[in-house]
């Protein structure tokens, strides 16, 4: 396979989407524009088009990238919305709350505006904590708006396999799945992978090159004391969390020689490692525009292919590394938080909870909290009552809204939504799921254990409370699950 490529392997993501394996990545202009003016729309179209005339067609946006929107539609107008015209993949990242019909669309037409186009390629929704439901009804809506138009295909961003599961059950068109893929953060090799084996969704990889450490650059060199950079300030703390940086030059000398023996880079053979994992459709290669640009060298990870050999020799690198803990974007949502400034504890407590708490008129030791759900009204009870440091959860179905049933004859997905529900009940207490100490699980099929099992310990497996799994004979409504839950406060140390 090793030669001269003169354009990008290309990969058809759905109909009349057909993107370049690697992607340009525009993160680096919010750094750009950071301590400076915003980049001239023109001038930064400008260097668009170079990646376009080199094959780069497709490029990956958000919408607090800065101005990187409005550069992209710059470019995106000199093609009038012809044929072959640039591909501009966007996120939109709202804060936690109601996902109302209203909410949802004024989202996508800012993208829509900014962008200057009637529909937006890839709407890519990113979603802070899954104890707020409004995720799952967010979803429902770019669905309909997908289907009157104005999207054309809907991705999310680090969402772990469990989420994407479950909103794969409850109907959604998911296409994507944008997560961070590399030599050292390989969790997207795990359930993720699987999902996407079984599903279709692709994954577009990002933090491929780790912020620029995956690179000749690094091979041999002392750890780094003092980082300024934003990319590498965060991929540092993966680095860290894989084992620290002697493992991390074992990764960097076996891709090394495995650079030399293709006549390649480094920084190829770690694009090219992930480009083969399986769902994989494309990896992200972020660009500076007008300062920094790689474009020959991001040609060349479709010149060669990754032999037994080369394999061989990465798994024995990976080998004395540790595992980046837990699922695909768990590092957005609890620690350890591996991102730039290492910590978003700030951010998750400013969060709005999705239930709000009342107290018990007949005890003054009481409160207690409801999440809606239209029979907590019809047969008198609450969501969870807290008793002094007793919290008590009531049996929790599948259910969003009033009466909505999720994820209709999916045992797996509807036991991730109740957990996700019992969660946010808790955390409207005072409590997490570290202070659970009982679970009980009723099931109408004995088939379905396994994979309810495993989603609860998908949370729980580190906390280990007592818990009970009863097959029954049915339950009311189209649900196969229910659960509750008891925890007990700890005095603070």
């Amino acid at each position: 396979m090793n030669g001269t490529i003169e354009r990008p392997d290309r990969y058809r993501l759905a109909p009349g989407l057909e993107i370049s394996r690697v992607l340009t990545g525009l993160w680096q202009v919010a750094d750009i524009e950071r301590n400076g003016p915003a980049i001239d729309p023109d001038r930064g179209a400008d260097a668009l088009a170079a990646y376009v005339e080199a094959g780069f067609t497709t490029f990956d946006m958000a919408d607090h990238y800065g101005t990187s929107e409005i550069i992209a539609g710059r470019l995106l107008a000199r093609y009038g919305g012809g044929e072959g015209r640039p591909l501009a993949f966007t996120k939109w990242c709202p804060a936690p709350g109601p996902m109302t019909a209203e909410v949802v669309r004024a989202g996508v037409q800012d993208r829509l505006d900014r962008l200057g186009v009637a529909r937006v390629d890839l709407l890519q929704f990113h979603w802070w904590a899954y104890e707020h439901p409004g995720w799952l009804d967010a979803l429902h809506e770019l669905a309909a708006l997908r289907a009157e138009g104005l999207i054309g295909e809907i991705g999310v961003t680090n969402f772990d396999a469990a989420h994407l599961h479950l909103a794969l059950a409850d109907g959604v068109p998911i296409c994507t799945n944008q997560v961070s893929f590399s030599l050292v953060d390989r969790r997207a090799a795990g359930p993720l992978a699987d999902l996407c084996a079984r599903t279709g969704v692709r994954l577009l990889a990002y933090g491929t090159l780790c912020g620029g450490f995956l690179s000749e650059r690094w091979l041999g060199q002392p750890e780094p004391k003092d980082i300024a950079d934003w990319s590498k300030m965060k991929y540092k703390r993966f680095i860290d969390a894989a084992g620290g940086w002697a493992p991390f030059q074992g990764i960097l000398s076996a891709a090394a020689q495995i650079a030399r023996k293709h006549g390649v880079s480094l920084s190829n053979v770690a694009t090219r490692w992930v480009l083969e994992q399986t769902g994989v459709a494309g990896t992200i290669v972020g660009a500076r525009l007008g300062e920094s640009e790689h474009r020959a060298d991001n040609l060349r990870p479709f010149s060669f292919a990754l032999d037994a050999e080369d394999t061989a020799r990465l798994d024995e690198a990976f080998a004395a590394t540790r595992p980046i803990p837990g699922d695909c974007g768990d590092e957005y949502r609890k620690p350890p938080f591996l991102t730039a400034s290492g910590d978003l504890s700030h951010h998750l407590d400013t969060m709005p909870l999705a239930c709000q708490t009342a107290p018990v008129p007949h005890r003054e030791d009481a409160t207690r909290v409801a999440s809606g759900s239209e029979w907590e009204e019809i047969a008198g009870y609450c969501r969870a009552q807290r008793i002094g440091d007793r919290i008590l959860v009531s049996g929790t179905t599948a259910t969003a809204g009033a009466s909505r049933p999720v994820a209709p004859g999916d045992a797996a997905a509807q036991t991730t939504f109740i957990l996700d529900k019992i969660l946010a009940a808790l955390m409207a207490l005072g409590a997490g799921a570290e202070d659970v100490i009982r679970t009980r699980i009723f099931v109408t099929d004995a088939a379905d254990a396994l994979a309810v099992s495993r989603a609860h310990g998908r949370v729980f497996g580190a906390i280990k409370p007592a818990n009970t799994l009863v097959v029954i004979a049915g339950l009311i409504g189209d649900y196969k699950v229910e659960i509750e839950a008891e925890a007990l406060l700890r005095a603070p140390s």
